[in-house]
């Protein structure tokens, strides 16, 4: 008896259950080996009864895997697709391409593109040439809608120097200042972003981490969450951060001044100044690292990118804007203050709850902070000490804006 060659050396014999879109079932015997562009083609001999005239016929369809609904590639075999004994497969003919727009359609669109297309200015000034022209003084109009953030930064120069001679003539000035300070870095220590800190929390980072990656990073989400991501594998990533008494530091301990002659008066003044030093660099600008890559990366210098991310409250859109404008107002123009003369500035000193606003050294070192950082406004408007004192000046600005 002779025997086939092709099926002596066949794979194992499977039959696939066949359906097609229409309800017709068959069950199709096949070996391991066959690919399945043939299983395709006997498939649909069978379903268009004997022959497919049609070539294009074996291209418009395909086998779909019903139970994991995935395409069968043609080019693979049964194996490879790993087929079972039993398998259920789809024969599906494929969804036609679209076809192509005709070239009125084509027409018609291009004119309704142009029919909603914005004049140019040659056109404006065609259709406008006709018209009578009207001077309008913009600039005076421009000088009168004064920005509050530029006027509250000239506002809260000017304040501070006033703040500084008052508090100067203070005895205790020195103490108070250091109590002030440091009561201010055990708040700034404690204060912790809830919004933030739940936002991480729900990352998946542990409460403790997600805390200190908040204070490292002045609480912010993305720089916090990167920091996180980078020690995840740092054995230090638990250990809390160190206190902030250190020798020569603000709260540091100073003898008392006793005496009240003048050479007693110039040294109380003169570590006032130092105080005051030391203030300033602890809440100096800290610029967006992000936005200062981002600027950097269009061509500017480091320099340049901090003083526009300074001058525009870390704002990286409007830093852009400085940058490639007027650059106005300049980084010099933010330490002048406003003219001591006038009468917003006069009405401010006249205010009851400045004056003894300007009497408190949390106000100092609240004016301070947003000169440098003028986000934290929002921080220090809630606070019970120095919210009263930014609601005023807000008001007698908003006031005297509008006459």
């Amino acid at each position: 008896m002779f025997v086939q060659e092709e099926k002596i050396f066949a794979g194992k014999i499977l039959k696939i259950h066949i359906c097609t879109m229409e309800g017709t079932e068959w069950l199709e015997e096949v070996t391991e080996d066959t690919t399945i562009e043939k299983l395709k083609e006997k498939c649909l001999k069978h379903y268009v009864h004997g022959s497919l005239e049609d070539p294009k016929t074996l291209t418009h369809h395909k086998l779909v895997h019903a139970a994991t609904e995935r395409i069968l590639m043609e080019t693979k075999t049964v194996s490879d697709e790993n087929l079972k004994d039993k398998d259920v497969l789809l024969l599906i003919k494929k969804r036609p391409p679209p076809p192509p727009p005709k070239m009125a359609d084509i027409s018609a669109e291009e004119k309704k593109k142009q029919d909603n297309k914005a004049p140019d200015k040659e056109a404006i000034l065609k259709a406008t040439a006709g018209l009578s022209t009207r001077h309008t003084d913009r600039t005076v109009t421009q000088h009168n809608i004064r920005d509050f953030q530029t006027e509250l930064r000239k506002i809260l120069v000017s304040l501070i120097e006033v703040a500084q001679k008052l508090l100067a003539l203070n005895p205790d000035a020195v103490e108070l200042f250091k109590k002030a300070n440091a009561m201010l870095d055990e708040d700034d220590e404690d204060r912790v972003d809830e919004t933030a800190l739940q936002q991480l929390t729900e990352m998946g980072f542990p409460e403790s981490r997600a805390i200190k990656a908040l204070r490292l990073n002045h609480m912010s989400v993305t720089q916090a969450m990167e920091w996180l991501i980078e020690h995840v594998d740092d054995p230090t990533v638990d250990t809390p951060l160190p206190g902030q008494d250190t020798p020569g530091a603000v709260g540091a301990t100073a003898p008392p001044l006793t005496s009240t002659d003048d050479a007693a008066t110039g040294a109380r003044q003169d570590e006032l100044t130092e105080i005051f030093k030391r203030i300033r660099r602890k809440r100096e600008f800290r610029p967006d690292s992000r936005a200062v890559i981002a600027l950097m990366e269009m061509g500017f210098d480091e320099k340049e990118v901090v003083d526009a991310l300074r001058v525009n409250n870390n704002q990286q859109d409007a830093a852009c804007e400085w940058l490639l404008g007027d650059r106005k107002p300049s980084p010099e123009d933010l330490d002048k203050g406003i003219d001591t003369n006038s009468p917003l500035f006069q009405a401010i000193l006249e205010n009851p709850v400045v004056q003894l606003g300007l009497t408190n050294p949390k106000t100092l070192l609240a004016f301070e902070d947003m000169l440098e950082n003028p986000l934290n406004s929002t921080q220090w408007m809630n606070d019970p000490e120095t919210g009263p004192v930014m609601l005023q000046i807000s008001r007698i600005f908003q006031t005297l804006n509008r006459t």
